[in-house]
């Protein structure tokens, strides 16, 4: 399993690698559950990092197809060797309909972005708090999408955690039948040092964390 950590500077990039961070996600948390950050705070955090460090960055959950291609047009292209790939989130788009036509946009837009290597949908464990499809429908869609990978994460983040709202048992399920359609596994939503030992037996391939 390998260790994300969200930040929203570059400052905060370098602690996290020389903390151990495996993975680098550019995120505000100022703007919500995905914020995206400026695409100048984008630069200096990628220019701080090494060409092979893994590098995510938020999209947000924008509703229409201009602001997914605003969105994906301000990841700032540069040239890397560690993969860089981009969330999204689908609140407000819990119909199938609605969730297909975001994740359209969105791939279009990925492919045509110079140094994206991927997209990775965003499944939120509290779904119904945020208009959006259940986890186990998010795994259709990001296959359907042709999407790298997929992020369970909270949408509520003054609410409970993720192992508050899951348990390991359907956390377990999620990813293996993630990885069963070729998904890369990410979980992430309010973890502490104490519930990181038991999201390891999920078998998830990324645990995400925020500073």
């Amino acid at each position: 399993m390998r260790l994300l950590v969200s930040v929203r500077s570059a400052e905060e990039a370098v602690e996290a690698v020389a903390g151990g961070a495996e993975i680098i996600d550019a995120k505000e948390p100022a703007r919500g559950p995905l914020g995206q950050v400026e695409p100048a705070v984008g630069r200096r955090i990628l220019a701080a990092l090494a060409p092979t460090t893994a590098f995510s960055a938020a999209l947000g959950d924008p509703p229409t197809a201009a602001l997914v291609a605003a969105a994906v047009e301000a990841v700032p292209s540069v040239t890397r060797t560690g993969p860089v790939l981009l969330k999204i989130g689908l609140a407000g788009a819990a119909t199938r309909r609605t969730a297909r036509e975001r994740l359209a946009w969105a791939r279009d837009a990925v492919a045509r972005h110079a140094s994206t290597s991927g997209l990775i949908v965003v499944a939120y464990a509290d779904a119904a708090a945020a208009d959006a499809p259940p986890p186990a429908a998010v795994l259709d869609l990001a296959a359907e999408a042709e999407a790298a990978g997929v992020l369970m994460d909270t949408w509520n983040k003054s609410g409970p955690g993720l192992l508050e709202l899951r348990d390991i048992g359907h956390l377990t399920l999620w990813v293996g039948s993630a990885e069963r359609a070729g998904l890369t596994t990410a979980l992430a939503g309010r973890l502490t040092l104490a519930d990181l030992e038991r999201v390891v037996e999920t078998g998830a391939g990324i645990v995400g964390v925020r500073g």
